[in-house]
């Protein structure tokens, strides 16, 4: 083949793979597009039908409205004092606290017009019906306290002298009565079997606006230490991002049948107004407290009279000097006075499950414990000398006010407090001194804490600093042995091997303070 014939079939070729090339491309191309143009047809078909959620969302509201009620208050406090929801802190930027009372200053009409003299406002859902009564769920924060109660129905209707059958403040849940007829209850769901990223509805009055109706997920469950309730409320929150607001506080969170499976309670914000997490009273914990309110006009809790930590928060700790290897379970650190599981249970004691379910935290004991009627039998697997063993211990009644309840003397003996000039010692970051009476003076020491190695000080910092030492606790153990006086524990703790994790037992006159501390050196 000659240059010509030669360079001719280079061009050939290389033709023939430009132009394959040019009709390969183009037909993936088509392809690609016939796929495109076919998805979009798809999806104009499926969204035709979202119709079909939406009417979902329609129809649940049909079902829900006509059982949610707005809720105005006028607290029983003076207009110097008058108390708002917690979570209306968006009136403080429309109404400045001129007198100094810690309060914005809100007109006695405001929200109404009409003289009312309107302290708070909240919503409420009606749970139940007898003959011409309707009982109205809703929070603490909005009908505790009050004076006098107006409830506005669905239908518009305006309610005066609504009365409250009961309060509590542990869960921030409140039930009112009204006299009404035509009224239509809402139902409960089950608030167990909500899961995360599930479609929810809350409904409500937020800033007055009666009738709201807001969409979203359960963003989180079983939400404790939140910090709304207090050392002693009972949180255990369903966590929404569907928009709550000053005012929807006390209406209902509802699943997609339409059934109540939470109450509104709260919102975290910086602005006074929502920011994308919104928290819930799950409804099986409201249905409990709405039962015992609307019976009893309180709430009776079981108790077992114990400080308990979970194990969790001192996992290094426990694990090396009480030998277990877990880190879920309730951590015993003393029994209260008269506590009804004295006997079954002692302090070093780690609680792991109950009638046969596993205990992970304080709050899910603490949960069930509470909603136990008193004098009620449980069956509790527990961690002690090293093995696991079944107790069967019989619930008691919580008491009013627990912060009254007085710690049991444990190991220690009323004692003579020391004389003044008695040594002190400084070990693991704390000085410690016996109980003279200045300390005793000082400190406010009880006579069962006249016998230990009292806490002068804590240097920033240290080891016992990060192990929550404070000043006035009385140590009364070192590894689990007994010490009465500053020396004997000084001792007790010079023998600890360095760099081992310390253990020691204080006491304190605060109820529920004593407890087992873990000095760790590595932190």
């Amino acid at each position: 083949m000659n240059r010509v014939s030669k360079s001719l079939a280079v061009a050939m070729i290389g033709g023939g793979s430009v132009l394959g090339a040019f009709f390969g491309t183009t037909v993936v191309q088509n392809v690609r597009f016939a796929q495109a143009a076919e998805q979009v047809q798809a999806t104009r078909e499926q969204l035709a039908h979202v119709d079909s959620l939406a009417s979902v969302f329609r129809e649940i509201g049909k079902v829900v409205e006509p059982s949610v009620v707005k809720i105005d208050v006028r607290k029983t406090a003076g207009a110097g004092n008058r108390q708002l929801p917690f979570d209306d802190e968006m009136l403080k930027r429309f109404f400045p606290d001129n007198d100094g009372d810690g309060q914005p200053d809100v007109p006695e009409d405001f929200g109404n017009g009409d003289g009312f003299g309107l302290q708070g406002t909240g919503s409420g859902v009606i749970m139940e019906t007898q003959g011409s009564t309707a009982y109205i769920m809703t929070n603490n924060h909005v009908a505790g306290g009050a004076s006098e109660i107006r409830v506005t129905l669905a239908d518009g209707r305006t309610i005066e002298n609504g009365k409250v059958v009961g309060t509590d403040a542990k869960t921030d849940l409140a039930v009112i009565k009204i006299e009404a007829d035509r009224v239509i209850p809402a139902k409960w769901g089950d608030s167990d079997d909500l899961q995360k990223g599930d479609w929810i509805m809350a409904f409500g009055s937020p800033f007055g606006y009666v009738g709201s109706m807001t969409h979203g997920i359960v963003s989180a469950l079983n939400r404790t230490n939140v910090g709304i309730l207090g050392q002693h409320g009972y949180e255990n929150f369903i966590q929404v991002d569907a928009p709550i607001n000053p005012g929807n506080s006390g209406g209902p969170l509802v699943n997609v049948k339409g059934q109540v499976v939470g109450i509104n309670t709260a919102i975290a914000t910086r602005t006074g107004g929502f920011q994308g997490i919104g928290f819930a009273i799950p409804s099986n914990q409201a249905k409990f407290v709405y039962t015992a309110l609307k019976e009893k006009g309180k709430v009776t809790r079981g108790w077992l009279g114990v400080s308990i930590r979970d194990v969790a928060q001192d996992a290094a700790g426990i694990q090396q000097a009480f030998h277990y290897s877990g880190t879920d379970g309730v951590f015993v650190h003393e029994l209260l006075d008269n506590a009804p599981v004295a006997g079954k249970l002692q302090r070093g004691d780690i609680i792991t499950e109950m009638n046969g379910k596993p205990v992970k935290t304080v709050q899910e004991l603490r949960n069930t414990i509470a909603a136990t009627p008193p004098n009620s039998e449980l069956k509790l697997k527990v961690f002690r000398g090293g093995k696991l063993q079944d107790t069967t211990i019989r619930i008691g009644e919580q008491p009013d006010n627990l912060e009254q309840v007085a710690l049991r003397g444990g190991g220690n003996r009323p004692g003579q407090p020391g004389s003044a000039k008695e040594s002190s010692s400084e070990l693991r970051g704390m000085t410690l001194a016996n109980p003279n009476e200045d300390l005793v003076q000082k400190f406010g020491l009880s006579a069962e804490q006249r016998k230990g190695a009292v806490v002068t000080e804590v240097k920033p910092r240290s080891a016992a600093a990060k192990a929550g030492l404070r000043p006035g606790e009385v140590i009364t153990e070192v590894e689990g042995n007994p010490v009465t006086s500053a020396k004997e524990a000084a001792e007790a703790i010079a023998k600890k091997e360095p760099g081992k994790i310390l253990l020691l037992y204080v006491t304190s006159n605060v109820p529920g303070a004593s407890r087992f501390v873990f000095v760790d050196p590595q932190k």
